[in-house]
């Protein structure tokens, strides 16, 4: 019996992780390639470790990431659902992991793309120096996003699961309230700015609203292009796929990567083991995100996804504060993950109280 329980278990870890696994593996290999390339062998097992420590980064830090994505991928037709595991992957581990780092530092710096990689290769100290230079702005736009995700799930007053039930009922009240997700925003924006130097308020000010705009225009977007929804409600407009959700999921996804790209710097300043090491991670997310849908995991654990927007408006407020203070990326995982694993033992206990 427990033979054949864990010939299953293998076998349900190859269908899901398979391509990850494939993926990894030629990864890695590029990754001691480069650093014997550039270091002798030495450097190449250093570089292959420090891969495998950003993957694992990533998927803690992205692991509600994918929680998230479940929720509504869970709903969506085959088609778009299969659009954004395909087309959404490219997206994520080449838009956001490489290029996302490049354009910033072009826009900056004032260089071309082609000029910002020869740096990051040539010059990678500088390169990244560039970047964490404008992590207020960054953070500014990301946590925005993110807080108008959370807001959103919160004050759905027509919300009928309730992990914690009395706040959040209370917060289901508010959103009779028109627009009062996007007025805690612009609140919450105007405190944090207020705590910015001087010179920056302005350029963070502005990267806030982009973030609430981007979220509000894909909102928009979606509302024009579900011809069969007329509620427009970004949970409602996504609800059976559509380019306005894509766009919205894509937008997601950019947000959760934005303290990985950062916090990668941290650990090394190789922008080619940076782009491999995120690439993993982002893989294993977007499996992880298959199994979740495919498995019916939201359904058997009800609290699942209300951890993971808990887990998001955690990270959008540490994003926040990351304007003004360096809070470590290991405790941006941690946090994510210990609200996963406490929402999964409420749903395992209210089953158990229900049965």
């Amino acid at each position: 019996m427990y033979n054949s329980e864990s010939i299953l278990k293998r076998s349900v870890l190859l269908k899901y992780f398979k391509f990850s696994f494939i993926f990894t593996f030629i990864a890695l290999l590029i990754a001691g390639w480069w650093g014997y390339k550039t270091g002798g062998y030495v450097n190449a097992l250093n570089l292959i470790f420090i891969a495998i420590i950003l993957g694992l980064m990533e998927v803690s830090l992205s692991f509600d990431n994918a929680v998230v994505n479940a929720s509504i991928l869970k709903t969506w037709d085959e088609y778009w659902k299969r659009l954004f595991l395909t087309v959404g992957i490219i997206v994520a581990v080449f838009g956001m992991r490489l290029l996302f780092p490049l354009v910033i530092v072009a826009q900056t710096a004032d260089l071309g793309l082609l000029e910002v990689w020869n740096l990051a290769l040539d010059n990678p100290a500088e390169y990244s120096s560039n970047l964490v230079a404008h992590h207020a702005e960054i953070s500014a736009f990301g946590g925005m996003f993110l807080l108008l995700v959370f807001l959103n799930f919160m004050l759905d007053e027509n919300k009928d699961i309730h992990w914690f039930e009395v706040v959040e009922q209370k917060l289901g009240l508010l959103g009779k309230i028109e627009s009062i997700s996007i007025f805690i925003s612009l609140i919450t924006l105007m405190i944090f700015v207020s705590f910015i130097e001087q010179d920056s308020k302005l350029v963070v000010l502005t990267a806030g609203l982009w973030g609430i705009i981007i979220y509000v225009g894909v909102d928009i977007i979606g509302v024009i292009l579900e011809k069969e929804e007329s509620d427009p409600v970004v949970a409602d407009t996504i609800k059976k796929g559509s380019i306005g959700g894509f766009l919205y999921l894509e937008v997601l996804d950019a947000s959760f990567s934005f303290d990985g790209v950062i916090g990668a710097f941290a650990i090394t300043k190789d922008i080619v083991v940076i782009m491999i090491g995120l690439g993993i991670g982002a893989m294993f997310v977007r499996s992880l995100t298959i199994y979740l849908v495919e498995k019916g995991t939201l359904d058997e654990y009800i609290y699942l996804e209300h951890g993971a927007h808990y887990a998001i408006g955690i990270l959008a407020l540490i994003m926040l504060l990351g304007m003004k203070f360096h809070i470590p990326e290991i405790f941006t995982g941690l946090i994510g993950i210990a609200f996963i694993a406490l929402s999964i033992w409420s749903s395992v206990k209210k089953r158990v109280e229900l049965s």
